[in-house]
Order: C-alpha cells, then sequence, then structure tokens
C-alpha cells in the first residue's frame, strides 16, 4: 500500500497530469452546456412581431408548447397527433409539414410532434424501408400500433441481418421484451448524448497520455536500473504502478462523466430522463431503457473502455523504451476504431470495433452508437448484440492486459 500511494503521489505530482484532469473537467462542463447553443425557435406573438429564442429560452419554450404531449404514448394518443396533422395539412391544402403558411406549424403542429416521431418508421414498406409520409397512413391502423413497430423490427432485421436468422431471432425477443407503451418528456435531442460521446473520447485520449508515461519514462531516464534492484523492485513495484495509473483515470473519468450528466440534466430538465430511448432514436430501438439509464450505461460502458485502454497503454509503456514511442502508440489505437469503422468492410469493421480497448468512446463506433444500432456478432447458430460484446470485451481485456504490462515489466528487469 505505501508503494502504491507513493506511485499514485507520483503520477499526481506531474503539472501534465493536473493540466489534464483540469481540462477533462473543463471540457465536460462545456460540452453539456454547449448543445443549448443550437437550441432555437421563433414565434409570432400577439402583436404580430416575430420572436426569436436560443438557448434556455428555447428549451423553456418548446417545453411548454409540448407539455401536453408528455406522458404515456398509447395508440390512442397517436392516433389523434396523425389526425391532427393531417387535418391541418389538409386545411391548408399542402400535401408536408414545410409548406404550412409561416407560424402555422409552431401553432398547431409543434405541440404534437413528439407524439409523431417514429410513427413514418413503423409503417415503412417492409420489403424495401421506404418510409410513407404521415398523410398516407391510415389512422385507423394506429390502434395496433406497437403491433405494427413489432411487425416493422421483424421486416428491418430480415434486411439488416438476411443471412443470420439467429441474430433476426434475438432482435425479435430483445424488442418484445421492451417497456410498452413508451413515454415521452420533451426536451432533450440525441445531439445530447453525441457530447456525452464526445467527453468520454477526449478523457479517453487525456488518461492515455497520463498513463503511456508510467513504465517507459523509468526506462528512458535509467531509473528502472536502479529500481529493479531493490527489494520491491519488480512485482510489487509494477502492480503498485498500474494500480495507481488506473485509479487516476477511473477517478477522472468518474468525476468528468458525473459533472456532464448533471450539467445536462439541470439544464435541460431531468423529467426528460424518463423519455424512452425508442422516442428519441429509432422507434424500434432493441434496447429496453430511458434516457436516464441510457446516460448511466454508457457512462459506465466508457468507464470500462478507458481502463482497459489505460491498461493497453500500461502493456505498450511496459514494452517501449521511450514515452514517445509509448505515446504515440496508445494514442494510435485509439485512434484506430475511428479509422476501421471507416475503411473496414462491414462485417469485419464489426468484429474489429467491438474488441478493440477504445472502441467503447470512440467517435464513429462507440457503444452509444451499437446500442441505437441493430449490429450483431454472428457466430454459427448464436447471435451476440454488439453492446454486448464491446462490454465484455473490455471486462477480460481490463485484467488481461494488467497481467501482460506487470509480466512484461518484470521480464524487462530480467533482460
Amino acid at each position: 500500500m505505501r508503494i502504491f500511494r507513493l506511485e499514485l503521489k507520483r503520477i499526481l505530482k506531474s503539472r501534465l497530469t493536473w493540466t489534464l484532469l483540469a481540462l477533462a473537467l473543463i471540457l465536460s462542463v462545456l460540452l453539456a452546456w454547449l448543445p443549448t447553443t443550437y437550441c432555437y425557435s421563433s414565434y409570432t406573438d400577439k402583436s404580430g412581431n416575430e420572436v426569436n429564442l436560443t438557448g434556455l429560452a428555447s428549451i423553456a419554450y418548446e417545453k411548454e408548447r409540448q407539455a401536453d404531449a408528455s406522458g404515456i404514448v398509447t395508440p390512442e394518443r397517436v392516433r389523434e397527433a396523425v389526425e391532427i396533422y393531417q387535418a391541418c395539412l389538409t386545411s391548408y391544402g399542402v400535401t408536408e409539414s414545410y409548406d404550412l403558411p409561416e407560424g402555422v406549424y409552431e401553432k398547431e403542429i409543434l405541440p404534437i410532434a413528439p407524439l409523431l416521431h417514429g410513427v413514418k418508421e413503423a409503417f415503412a414498406d417492409p420489403d424495401t424501408g421506404m418510409a410513407p409520409a404521415i398523410m398516407e397512413i391510415d389512422p385507423a391502423r394506429i390502434d395496433d400500433y406497437y403491433s405494427v413497430c413489432e411487425a416493422r423490427i421483424s421486416s428491418l432485421m430480415a434486411m439488416e441481418q438476411p443471412g443470420s436468422p439467429a441474430a433476426q431471432r434475438e432482435a425479435m425477443e430483445m424488442y418484445q421484451k421492451v417497456e410498452k407503451p413508451f413515454e415521452v418528456y420533451p426536451g432533450m435531442s440525441s445531439t445530447i448524448l453525441d457530447y456525452q460521446n464526445i467527453m468520454g473520447f477526449l478523457v479517453l485520449l487525456f488518461c492515455v497520455v497520463i498513463a503511456a508515461p508510467v513504465f517507459s519514462a523509468d526506462y528512458q531516464s535509467g531509473a528502472d536500473d536502479i529500481l529493479r534492484c531493490t527489494r520491491h523492485g519488480r512485482s510489487k513495484l509494477a502492480v503498485s504502478k498500474l494500480l495507481a495509473a488506473l485509479f487516476v483515470s477511473g477517478a477522472a473519468f468518474v468525476v468528468c462523466a458525473t459533472s456532464h450528466i448533471l450539467v445536462v440534466n439541470c439544464l435541460f430538465g431531468w423529467e426528460c430522463t424518463k423519455t424512452s430511448v425508442q422516442m428519441l432514436y429509432s422507434i424500434v430501438t432493441l434496447a429496453g431503457m430511458n434516457i436516464g439509464e441510457l446516460q448511466l450505461l454508457f457512462a459506465l460502458a466508457g468507464l470500462l473502455s478507458v481502463l482497459a485502454s489505460v491498461s493497453f497503454t500500461l502493456f505498450l509503456s511496459s514494452k517501449c523504451k521511450t514515452t514517445v514511442a509509448s505515446l504515440a502508440a496508445g494514442l494510435v489505437f485509439c485512434i484506430a476504431p475511428v479509422v476501421l469503422s471507416m475503411t473496414m468492410p462491414g462485417n469485419l469493421s464489426t468484429w474489429t470495433c467491438s474488441i478493440l480497448p477504445a472502441s467503447g468512446t470512440s467517435i464513429q463506433a462507440s457503444i452509444l452508437y451499437a446500442i441505437t444500432d441493430f449490429k450483431f456478432l454472428n457466430l454459427g447458430d448464436l447471435a451476440v448484440w454488439t453492446p454486448y460484446a464491446m462490454i465484455g470485451a473490455c471486462i477480460i481485456e481490463i485484467p488481461l492486459f494488467a497481467f501482460l504490462a506487470v509480466r512484461s515489466y518484470c521480464g524487462h528487469t530480467i533482460r
């Protein structure tokens, strides 16, 4: 324990460490606030003047206008919203809401807009996947809204996974377990979670920079030649170094993720976290959770990804003779999921991004996008949903790379 405290103190004495930790916390709060700057609303007041709202004022205005749409998304409420939409467009002789006269959308359509989310997708053509216009949907069919959604996931998976009956079957079983009817509480958008993803990726990069010199710096300075001659200069020192780096990285991510979630929910409203994931993403999303639960799951998965990536970086640090080499190698593997997801073919990209340590918080292939997607890893008659694979891979990689790092360090002292 004494060696662990000394190694922890050693990491925290670095000015670079404190600079990166402070920057991570500032960026976490900044990225929580930034989505509010993109919020914009306009309406015409009683005097006929156009009023433009931005930021928190826009959020408050839209939440007030859509207050009646909040709550349980029953088929009856969806049908009523579709009927209001169709009657409005018919009265003005248009077929799309963007053709409505100025101010009509904000007055008549905006209050029911949350209930219309996913209606077109639910009634998409089962063969082509093309979604109809809301004007083309028969309101009578909405009485079986959730049955239509289950039929939609069946046809969607037939297109997404045509050669894997196991994946199709697994997706159907997952969707049937999702709690219905859904709930919606206007105020949040999917952009908010995108920024949580960016926050996780930046914290991951900072933690890798902090962990990269843990072993290689002693090799480069020659201090390792002295340390290896001491009583606890091998395995005990290696374990202490590793645990100190993991502790700093884990604590940094927990503080940043907690700060980000608290600020976001305070700005947009805690009631919004009760919104079903399906009412923010695809209406047939397989995850049975609300936005608050998704935030927490993504934070937990991000923590596992950071710890797995830091463990892998420590393994690289135990192999590299200079800090530059270990830092470069660690950053390359952090960015690898972003590059591979854009350059490798479909199945190979899915497999690779599911097992790389940094994939959990990657920009292009993070667990957030895996949760809201329909990708499976197919192993014969077995189909594994990619979020499960990502979390499972991180759980395995943390002790695996930690063990390899300690073993590599001890082996280095012998050579």
